[in-house]
Parts: C-alpha cells; structure tokens; sequence
C-alpha cells in the first residue's frame, strides 16, 4: 500500500523535506510507520516516545492501521512563550 507521509517545522527541517509517499506493507499500524521513520532520520531518533499523530486529518493512536491512500502527519513538538 502507499501512503503519503507529511513533515511540519522541525520534523520537515529534520527530514530536508515536506512530504514523502512511502510503500508500506498492508496491515502497517501508525507507531510501526513511526519507528521506521525515525530509524532513517536521525533527528527524529531523539524522541522517546512517538509524537501525537493524524490520519487524514484526525488525531489517531499508535495502534490505528493505516489503509492504501491514507495521509500521515506526526505533529512535531511547539514550544512557546
């Protein structure tokens, strides 16, 4: 299956880009998406725990099993003041 994978602010400047399509085996959860993406990017390795992610635009869990189509975005973390 092919999904689009989507980077904001310091996870897009981490990956030198803004989006990906990425081929994926069926039956692929959310968090195992995840692991790969910060095994490639290094500057993702430096989060403990996956960061809040959406499906197609909703909020989903680690668990949620991606489907042939589907948009991902993981939400990098916002600092502010």
């Amino acid at each position: 299956m092919r999904v689009s994978l989507l980077y904001f602010a310091s996870f897009r400047d981490a990956a030198g880009r803004a989006e990906e399509n990425r081929e994926l085996p069926d039956g692929t959860r959310v968090s195992q998406l995840w692991d790969s993406v910060s095994r490639e990017i290094p500057g993702l390795a430096a989060f403990p725990t996956m960061p809040p992610a959406a499906v197609n635009r909703a909020y989903v869990g680690g668990e949620t099993e991606l489907r042939d189509g589907d948009e991902v975005a993981f939400l990098p973390p916002v600092a502010g003041g």
